[in-house]
């Protein structure tokens, strides 16, 4: 089982939380690989902890979808269905156009400009074909919106789901486009101008959007 050597471990964080951040960071770009077992010794020797978060930390990533434990057996990591995009951008976009519904009254100014710039930065990166960059920067765009309506369950829920988008991104079921730039100025205009209705229902357009295009890959 490869294991990369040069990580960074995270500060501030406890066993359970490095390792699993660690794990499924790894998990998402491929590093373990789909069908990989995966050996606690090998992973807490390599993270420099103890069996015990890496177990909990696996526990976790079974319950998102991660891994799968066969007790007594192995663990391994899950396969990756590239048509369960189909499954996860509905509920996504959903909680996410929740979301800019509940910001949008009491948006400020520094949020608008701040939406503004991170934007910018996506389009530079999509225009630069710098995809893995624009995913990040994607993520932080909605990032802020969900942080402002300050709602902790769509913020805990849309985390997870997220985390599966960028798998899905690693193995190319998600496409970023110059459509998504319009979209966000859109939202962004909508959240400024206390349109919840309208910011709500281009969110939920800008993430269903992605099945279509991914639909379309598959012609």
């Amino acid at each position: 089982m490869p294991i990369p050597q040069n990580h960074t471990k995270p500060a501030r964080q406890t066993a359970k939380e490095s390792a699993f951040n660690q794990l499924q960071q790894w998990i998402i770009d491929g590093t373990l690989k789909p069908g990989e077992k995966l050996i606690d010794n090998e992973l807490a020797q390599a993270l420099g902890v103890s069996r015990t978060p890496i177990r909990e930390s696996l526990q976790l990533l079974e319950v998102q979808g991660f891994v799968k434990m066969y007790p007594g057996k192995a663990t391994q990591v899950t396969d990756v269905e590239k048509d369960s995009i189909n499954e996860l951008l509905p509920p996504l976009a959903a909680l996410q156009a929740l979301a800019a519904e509940l910001a949008a009254p009491s948006i400020s100014d520094h949020i608008i400009e701040e939406l503004t710039t991170i934007n910018q930065e996506f389009a530079d990166a999509v225009r630069n074909e710098d995809y893995f960059t624009a995913l990040k920067i994607d993520e932080s765009f909605h990032q802020v919106i969900v942080d402002a309506a300050a709602n902790s369950y769509i913020s805990s829920i849309t985390a997870s789901l997220q985390a599966h988008v960028r798998r899905l991104f690693f193995h190319n079921s998600i496409i970023l486009t110059e459509q998504s730039i319009e979209e966000h100025d859109k939202i962004i205009d909508m959240l400024k101008n206390n349109y919840a209705d309208q910011a709500s229902s281009l969110m939920r357009g800008n993430w269903l959007r992605a099945i279509n295009e991914f639909q379309s890959l598959k012609k």
